[in-house]
């Protein structure tokens, strides 16, 4: 596995700075590969990660852990915590690790020269005892990995918007499958106001 500093100068390229919240990122994922024992970051698709917020957290776990959104690894479920589920796909260990409560406050007392709260957390972090930063406990998923993952080349059409649903995500219907959207479990709604998309017209070319 590569070495803490590694870890967090990979991150920081990533992301362009250095953050408290990157660092507890990737000693997430670290810690992760040692309760798992796995050689981390994968360069296969072993273990899925589960996170619980997106932003700078996420990153760092990104980098530590090999898991990507990209690579279908990595799956946002948008709690607003910094905490993250992890299934092993090979033995079916599913494990959840996030911060102590208590982690702000006793980081500074591994950064004494700390100028700031941000700075000691920032130092603090790095320094701290997996046993000090985590709680780690076994969970189970609600739905399977199998059911959550899917299986490639799945592809339909959604009955009443035309468009193509993949990965098994479609919604049984009554005319035949729909999308979530159709279904009614949209993040999104239409608007008729053909001036709401004005200032975008030009950005993307846009045509009648």
């Amino acid at each position: 596995m590569k070495t803490l500093a590694e870890l967090l100068t990979a991150t920081e390229t990533l992301h362009r700075h250095l953050c408290p919240r990157q660092v507890l990122g990737v000693r997430l994922g670290m810690a992760a590969a040692v309760s798992l024992n796995l050689d981390l970051p994968q360069t296969d698709k072993r273990l899925v990660a589960f996170v619980e917020s997106d932003g700078c957290f996420s990153d760092g776990l990104a980098v530590a852990t090999g898991c990507w959104v990209g690579r279908r690894t990595m799956r946002v479920e948008d709690l607003g915590k910094v905490a993250a589920v992890f299934v092993d796909t090979r033995t079916g260990m599913t494990l959840r690790i996030h911060p102590r409560l208590d982690v702000r406050a006793r980081a500074a007392a591994f950064a004494p020269e700390a100028r700031n709260r941000w700075e000691a957390q920032l130092l603090g972090y790095q320094r701290m005892p997996d046993d000090l930063l985590f709680a780690v406990r076994p969970v189970r998923l609600t739905r399977s990995i199998e059911e959550i993952m899917s299986r490639p080349g799945l592809r339909v059409t959604c009955a009443v918007c035309g468009e193509e649903i993949i990965n098994g995500r479609e919604v049984p219907g009554v005319d035949g499958p729909t999308c979530r959207t159709c279904a009614g479990d949209a993040y999104y709604a239409e608007t008729v106001c053909d001036t709401a998309i004005e200032p975008w017209r030009a950005l993307f070319e846009i045509t009648d």
